[in-house]
């Protein structure tokens, strides 16, 4: 018995680190896939240190930003009270958001159905950030 649990434990802690690392990877997201999956988004947000919006807000800075505070856009209610009860976009809070926006934040104006694909989430976070500073 002993000698079996010892195989297994072989066989299971590089996969586990395996996990671990691609799971870590996915986090980090890679902005050329992202420039891609940011198309989807295009057709309602621009991405421009001119902030100018579309149907949907500007998205140029957005993480690390107050929820519901582009200046001369019209948010949704729900949008306006996240900002005004301090929601701030984390790389994290995009992402949740991005899976699935009207679970997020019922009432949101937003359409979009999401990303379900958690690689696409990262990822276009990942080109969201990279163009935002400059990249």
């Amino acid at each position: 018995m002993l000698m079996k649990l010892a195989r297994l434990a072989l066989v299971a802690a590089p996969l586990a680190a395996f996990a671990a690392a691609a799971s870590a990877q996915d986090a980090v997201g890679d902005p050329v896939n992202g420039e891609k999956v940011f198309k989807k988004c295009a057709a309602c947000h621009s991405l421009s240190p001119d902030g100018k919006s579309k149907i949907g807000p500007d998205l140029y800075g957005v993480v690390g930003r107050t929820t519901g505070t582009v200046e001369g856009f019209s948010y949704s209610d729900v949008m306006a009270t996240a900002g005004a009860d301090g929601h701030v976009w984390t790389e994290e809070e995009l992402g949740t958001y991005l899976e699935n926006p009207k679970a997020m934040f019922p009432g949101t104006k937003m359409t979009f159905v999401g990303l379900k694909k958690p690689e696409d989430r990262a990822d276009v976070i990942a080109y969201i950030k990279q163009v935002s500073a400059g990249g």
